[in-house]
Formats: C-alpha cells, structure tokens, sequence
C-alpha cells in the first residue's frame, strides 16, 4: 500500500553518495580483549598408553626391521651400474615388505610415532640411498633414549601428553582466539538455500550471510524438508516441463479439468517496491501450503531485480502465459468472490473440479484498509483448492491471514515454531537482489559503511494523507535517537580534549570510535540537517559520527527499473546496519528491518491534534511486517470477530492499532 498511502518509496536520483568528501572511508580495527581462565583437563577422550616389556620389545625390534628393510632395499653403490645423473632408478619392494611396511605403520600410528615415519618416508623420497641409509643409523641412535624413557616411566609420559593435549583444545577454544579470526558466514543460511546454483549468476545469495549478523532464529528442519520438496516438484512442474505444457493446454481449453498432478498460482505485482515484496512472500509461503508451483509476472521495471531463487528451474511466467495483461479488478467475473455470489463455485462442493471456470482470481489488495470478504474463512480455501491455475494480485503482506485458517495452522507451526521469523525465513530465501542492485549496495558498504565500528539506519517516508512538517519529524528523530543513546549528544564546536587509554571509563570506550549514520529517504533534507550537526559540531563521547545518503529521488517511480534497483540496494544496506529507526506504515522499512532480523525504533504515530507524540519511538514486539488491512472474518457468521482475541500469537501493530502482525 505504499503508493495508495502515499508513502514515499525511498529513493534516488544520484549514485554518488551525499557525504563530507574529506573522510569516505574510516577503516577502525577494534580488538576484543578477554582473559583465559580455563583450567586445562585431560581430554576425555584421549586413550592413555600403557607400555608393557613385551610390547616395548615388539615395537624396538619392529622399528630397527624397518630401518634394515629401508636400507636394504636400495642397491649398493659397487654393485650397481652407472647410471645418468638426470635420471633417479627407485627399485620397487617385494610385496611381502610392502605388506610389513603397511603393518608396522599400523601399530606406529596407533602408539603415536606417526611422525617418525614420515620423517622416513620423507627423507627416503628426498635423499639417495647413500644419504638415506645415514639418516635412518641417526635416528635410530637418537630413538633408542627416548624408547627406553617411554618403558620406564611411560604413565607419566602418557600423563603429561594427555594435559598438553587438553590445555591446547582449552586454548583454541578460548575467547580470545575466537575473537581473533573472523566469523565464519553461514553460506547456506542454516539450509534455507540449496548450494546447487550458478555463484556468479546471483552473487548476492551466498555472499548476502557476510553483511548479515546471525539469525536470532532457528531453522526449522521441517522448513528446510518443506522448500527442498517445493523446489522438486517447481522443477517437475515449472516452464518448459512437459507437465506445464498440459497444464497450459488445459487452461487454454477454458474449463478446469480433473485435479491436476501440478497446480499454479501466478503472481501480479503492483503498488511500490516494498508491498510487492510482503506480498511476494506471502504469495509464496500460500504455494508451499497448498501443493502450487509459484509463477512471477516480471514487468520491465522489475526485468533482473530478484535472481532465480529455485535451482534447475525458472520461477518467470513465461510470455505466452494468456492473462497476465488482464486489467483484474476485486468486481472481474474471474474473482473468486464474484464467482461465490453467482454460484459458480459453492461451499456444499457441489462444483465438481471439471466444471469450474479454467483459472479463478483472488484479489488480495486493500480495500478501504480491509481486505475483501471470504477470501480467508476455511471454507474459502476448500473451494479454492479445486481451482489448478490461480493469479493472485496482493499489496499486503497476507501471510498473517493465513494462520487464521485452521487448514494450514498445523503445517505453519511446524514450518515456523517461532512465528516472529516468517519473512525473515522465507524472506531471506526467496529474494536475492540481481547483480546490477547487489553491485550498487556492495560498492556503497565497502567504500562507506565498512569501516565504521556500528551503523545506525535512519529511514524516513512521509505519506500523503498524514502529511508531517520537515521540523516536527526531524525533531521526533532526534528526540529518538537521543532517548534510546542511538547518537551521542554534541559539545559544540570545540572538541573535547583526548582521553587517554584507560580501563575504568566509559568515555574511553566510546572516545575516537566510528559510527555511521545511513540515511535513507526521498528527500535530502534530512541528510543534509543530520551531517551538518555533526560535521559542524563534536561529540561530548568523543565518538566519530559519519552521515550519509545513497540518493534522493524527491519522489517516488516504481515504473523505473534504476529506481527499483537503488530503492531494492538501500534496503539492503538497511538490513546490515546494527541499529534502526523506521517510519510506521512503511513496508520499505519492514522489509529492511524483518531481513536483518532486527527490531528497530518505530517512530511512534503523530497526534494530529498537537503535531507531537508522546512517545518518539517504541520497540515492536516482533521483527515481522504489519498486515494494515486485516481480513474481514464473517464468513459464515453474523458478526466479525477480532482474531487478536482468540489467537494468542497475534496482536495489533504498533503503527496501525487495527493492522495484525504475528507475535512470539
């Protein structure tokens, strides 16, 4: 609904970035400093030797077995014929030696002399036997020390190897040698992505887990059975499959046919950016519960905005799909709810499958902030599920409707026992941005936010029907980001003199650091108040506050590809920050704010009356997209029925009192 609320799709009209042009990029290593206070134990795993007379025996005689083998089995010099300096004769061993070798490296490496025998074997590759027959005399002469120590106090040795043994895991294990190397990025998002792709396609899907911090949410296991099953049967069932060529014959045949082994639902976009985004999810997340192969209309202005996100396949409706330029509207005859008030479908089943129309259209926009009637009651969904083609056009994020329906409710809290990530899950699966918006948020990361030591993201839509003063927003900014210690108040001019290292104040942690304020807005005027205060003035922390602003558009043209995919970047530079304040009502913002996995500040709603609030801004419960638009729930009752009341896992958002949001 951004455009029908006016909300301003953030924007771009310069890939230059507004910012001071003497520090671009401030490189600040922070070291962690932490104390080793394991206490070494032996390992518990570890088998303690225990030499005994006849054993030490066996390995002395095997040890020196091996070493006459060695040196016997190179010919002599004053037998051996002249041979060309360019040109090495190795003899082969016997088999019967062979075989002894194999043993005797058997029992070597289950008593811990590994080590000697590749200093053998290296020694024999590198040397001539002449120099190998040396080596070998000179290591068993130094050995013959250390067997005899071994047999005499071999406990304690073992003792004293087992503690090295422990205090080195201790130590590799410890704090301090963790924080020395970098995390490690979970590539593979914890098995939401299959690693069967192209990388060089679509680089945003494996290198995305590097900007990310890790999910505060677990996969589920089921989750990951659930999308490797989709992406099977979207391959047996997808464009240019023998199977869609039927299923595209049926529809053209314009009756519905017998249930079909592959069933579709194609997906219209429409509205801003963000809403095709929430919709676009929540679209998919309907394909996985009912059986359907996912199909996506692109438009030109989104040609190459999102990569392919299923492997051997396309999820692109192709060309010569019939009605994907079908002007549908909530009154078309094709809509399912027409189709309900003109008895062409019924709750009783009386419609057998063959007799319905060849496709049904589900309207899901919003419409006067509700979405329209009888399209999430559960005997809806039993007649919907007779239809095999479905085009669906959505602005909302409708995923929240769908645990309202005692069908899926089952397969949803498998697939997501924490309902607070369902768009971070499938979010963070299904959309990769295309190379072209991938490159513009790498190049703009690593040239300015990179080096910062945190990064704040500020984003700012204003929609048409709550029109707000530069002022009075701007103040609610600040007055957030000062409450909340998002940025360090300022001293003035001057700044404050240098602290020195110590351990014992908090300035000291703070002073000389970087923080990075990311902007994200239409309009520049907010960027340009914001630098300016902390370009002219210091910071009583003595913090380094850099501000920057990726474009600004003025207004918003979702009909432009180059907008979509700076609008598409700047989201993502969004979900890499480490702090948010967002504006209410902005699917731009949830989306940005539900993929990093992050609860921002949500800059409270104004009281119109008095163009303030008394709160700047407040946590949400939960990471998730508000639904604005809540479906009415008549169905077959008299009365509608506030789902909040009767499902413990939902509760109105804190931007929109009477929008649904899913909750932990």
């Amino acid at each position: 609904m951004e455009q029908l609320l006016g909300a301003q799709q953030h924007s771009h009209s310069s890939l230059s970035p507004r910012t001071p042009p003497t520090r671009p990029h401030l490189q600040h290593a922070a070291s962690n400093r932490f104390r080793d206070h394991h206490q070494p134990q032996p390992h518990a795993g570890l088998k303690i030797l225990r030499i005994t007379p006849p054993f030490f025996l066996l390995l002395l005689a095997a040890v020196y077995l091996l070493a006459s083998v060695t040196i016997l089995s190179a010919p002599a010099p004053l037998l051996r014929a002249p041979r060309k300096p360019d040109r090495l004769v190795v003899p082969t061993p016997a088999p019967v030696i062979s075989r002894f070798r194999l043993l005797v490296a058997q029992r070597t490496r289950n008593m811990g002399l590994q080590p000697v025998l590749q200093v053998l074997e290296a020694a024999g590759a590198r040397d001539p036997p002449e120099r190998r027959r040396g080596a070998v005399m000179a290591v068993l002469l130094a050995a013959l020390p250390l067997l005899l120590l071994l047999f005499l106090f071999g406990d304690r040795a073992a003792s004293i190897a087992a503690d090295a043994l422990a205090r080195a895991q201790v130590k590799q294990q410890s704090p301090r040698n963790a924080s020395s190397s970098p995390r490690e990025p979970d590539r593979l998002l914890g098995g939401l992505l299959s690693p069967n792709f192209d990388e060089p396609a679509c680089r945003s899907r494996y290198e995305g887990s590097r900007r990310w911090k890790p999910s505060p949410f677990p996969v589920s296991p089921y989750l990951v059975r659930k999308l490797r099953q989709y992406e099977a049967n979207h391959r047996r069932c997808g464009p240019d499959t023998s199977r869609y060529r039927e299923a595209m014959a049926q529809l053209r045949s314009g009756r519905n046919g017998d249930r079909g082994e592959c069933r579709y639902v194609v997906w219209l976009p429409v509205q801003g950016l963000g809403n095709r985004m929430v919709s676009l999810v929540s679209t998919f997340l309907y394909a996985l519960l009912t059986a359907r192969v996912l199909l996506v209309h692109e438009p030109p202005e989104m040609e190459g905005l999102f990569c392919e996100p299923f492997p051997g396949t396309s999820w692109l409706l192709p060309a010569s799909f019939p009605y994907k330029d079908v002007r549908f509207g909530s009154e078309s005859k094709e809509s399912y709810v027409t189709m309900l008030q003109n008895n062409v479908v019924r709750y009783d089943g009386g419609n057998a499958s063959s007799a319905l129309p060849a496709y049904v259209y589900l309207h899901l926009e919003n419409m006067n902030l509700r979405l329209q009637s009888h399209t999430f009651c559960e005997e809806d969904h039993r007649a919907l599920d007779g239809f095999n083609w479905m085009v669906l056009r959505s602005d909302s994020y409708f995923a929240v409707a769908l645990f309202l329906v005692p069908t899926y409710r089952d397969e949803l809290e498998r697939m997501f026992p924490s309902k607070g990530s369902v768009f971070h899950h499938l979010g963070r699966y299904l959309l990769h941005p295309g190379n072209p918006a991938w490159g513009i948020a790498q190049r703009f990361f690593d040239g300015y936010l990179a080096g910062a030591d945190q990064r704040l993201g500020v984003q700012v839509r204003i929609v048409w029907h709550h029109p707000v003063p530069f002022d009075v927003m701007f103040d609610q900014i600040l007055r957030c980001t000062r409450e909340h210690r998002l940025l360090p108040q300022l001293t003035g001019s001057e700044p404050p003199a240098i602290v020195r290292p110590s351990s014992n104040t908090t300035a000291t942690s703070k002073a000389n650091k970087v923080k990075a304020v990311l902007v994200v807005s239409l309009k520049p005027e907010y960027y340009d108040k914001l630098h300016g205060m902390y370009y002219n003035n210091a910071t009583a922390s003595g913090e380094l506050v850099t501000v920057y602003q990726p474009s600004h558009d003025q207004d918003q043209h979702t009909e432009a590809r180059a907008h979509n995919e700076r609008a598409l970047a700047e989201i993502f530079l969004l979900s890499y920050c480490d702090e948010m304040v967002t504006t209410s009502w902005s699917t731009f913002g949830y989306v940005a704010h539900a993929l990093a996995g992050l609860r921002p500040r949500l800059l409270a709603p104004l009281d119109l009356s008095k163009m303030r609030s008394d709160v700047a801004c407040v946590r949400p419960a939960s990471i998730e997209p508000c639904l604005h638009s809540p479906p009415s729930l008549v169905c077959r009752r008299k009365q509608d029925l506030d789902p909040v009341a009767h499902v413990p896992f939902l509760r109105h958002c804190e931007d929109v009192d009477f929008g649904l949001k899913l909750v932990d």
